[in-house]
């Protein structure tokens, strides 16, 4: 057995591959309309992931957009998903600089949380050690992740 993906609901196709893919750094791998199903499927891999996805091999994230509108709820009941980045602190100011809240700062220089524009929670993880640095220090919580 193997991971193959996590699938999340988006409302806004556009405003979410600018999340991922701008503000994350995760590359589209290959997406799938279905004019009969009336959805657009697009399968999204973080950067250490895509020779893997490649052959639809590795683990990705599948972006579900149908193209009824539908009210997906809080989706608090997802959970979130969890990627390991080289410098937890220029995601982090980058998804800042993209107008993105960093709700849980990574004040100890490990990790953080946010929020994609449809309301998924995003663990950052930092890949190897960082000394915790301000601003995140001083940063408090923001909502909920």
């Amino acid at each position: 057995m193997r991971y193959l993906h996590s699938m999340v609901r988006v409302r806004d196709l556009d405003a979410s591959l600018r999340f991922y893919c701008e503000g994350l750094g995760l590359q589209e791998m290959y997406r799938m309309e279905n004019e009969k199903g009336r959805f657009t499927l697009v399968f999204l891999a973080a950067p250490d992931d895509v020779d893997l996805a490649k052959d639809r091999r590795g683990p990705m994230v599948e972006l579900t957009y149908n193209w009824d509108d539908e009210d997906y709820g809080g989706a608090r009941n997802f959970g979130h998903l969890a990627y390991r980045v080289d410098n937890i602190y220029e995601t982090c100011q980058r998804l800042m600089d993209m107008g993105v809240t960093i709700n849980r700062p990574p004040r100890d220089g490990h990790m953080a949380f946010v929020r994609s524009p449809d309301n998924i929670s995003i663990e950052l993880l930092q890949e190897g050690d960082l000394p915790p640095a301000e601003p995140w220090i001083s940063m408090p919580n923001i909502g909920a992740w």
